[in-house]
């Protein structure tokens, strides 16, 4: 394992897209040591902001110390693991195709933004936009589990197109806008215009019913089966408020302006 301790907080944002098990693998701590950072726009070398030991035999990365201001670590990593004990920044995961990355703290906007695979667990809270697509981009999220235990700001799953989303606690506007398909479970309380412009999908909200749109009808009462599959992968990260499996749900369907395939679930 090869451990990072952050040296210090920088005045601009450090952008360290370098940091994956992907660029490390077959490198010495030396060579580690010279990858290109950017803090703002000075070209740098990793090692005049992080202290590097341990050596990268088993694809995994240990990140120490508050790390609010660097911004891309994991950006688009393939394999291994991350494990950040701290606060981490912005475009934390983007791209990511494989592996995972495990955040003790919290985390700003963009985490997994436009990712095709891999795990990212927050334990923490998380920003805006998270498994979004960037702006100008008609897709996010493609595939992957983006899990974050507390709370979410606005537009989370904006656009995504697969994959699983699942925030323990509360999330704000406009989650899954635009949503192309994939899967939002929410277990706190929801802000408005959930699901706007939504043209499949699924939104799950397990605590509450919030102020729908008045372009989402009600479908009817059932018991969806595929939420069991769901649910026991959710177990595995210990996340709250799973309902039993016989729990009866309200559908919703919607956005009738847009396709309107889409689904919002809360309980009947």
């Amino acid at each position: 394992m090869i451990r990072l301790s952050y040296l210090s907080n920088t005045n601009v944002p450090l952008e360290a897209e370098c940091i994956t098990p992907d660029l490390f693998l077959g490198k010495s701590n030396a060579d580690i040591a010279k990858l290109t950072v950017f803090d703002g726009n000075r070209k740098c070398e990793l090692g005049q902001f992080f202290s590097i030991s341990g050596t990268m035999d088993d694809d995994s990365i240990l990140i120490e110390n508050d790390c609010s201001n660097v911004k891309l670590i994991g950006s688009r990593m393939t394999r291994g693991k991350i494990e950040v004990l701290g606060n981490v920044g912005m475009h934390l995961g983007a791209g990511i195709k494989g592996g995972s990355i495990l955040v003790r703290g919290s985390a700003t906007d963009w985490v997994g933004a436009e990712m095709k695979g891999g795990t990212i667990e927050i334990l923490g809270d998380a920003g805006h936009l998270i498994g979004a697509a960037y702006r100008g981009a008609s897709v996010g999220m493609r595939g992957g589990n983006l899990i974050i235990h507390g709370s979410c700001g606005n537009e989370v799953g904006s656009h995504m197109r697969r994959g699983l989303i699942a925030i323990g606690k509360n999330v704000g506007d406009f989650v899954g806008m635009g949503m192309i398909a994939g899967t939002i479970i929410t277990a706190g309380s929801v802000g408005i215009r959930a699901g706007a412009e939504m043209k499949r999908g699924t939104l799950v909200f397990l605590s509450e019913k919030p102020a729908l749109l008045p372009t989402f009808r009600f479908s009817c009462n059932y018991n969806p089966s595929f939420l069991t599959i769901y649910f026991n992968k959710l177990k595995q990260f210990n996340f709250p408020l799973l309902t039993p499996t016989d729990t009866t749900w309200s559908r919703y369907c919607g956005d009738l302006i847009s396709l309107g395939r889409g689904e919002i679930l809360c309980k009947a």
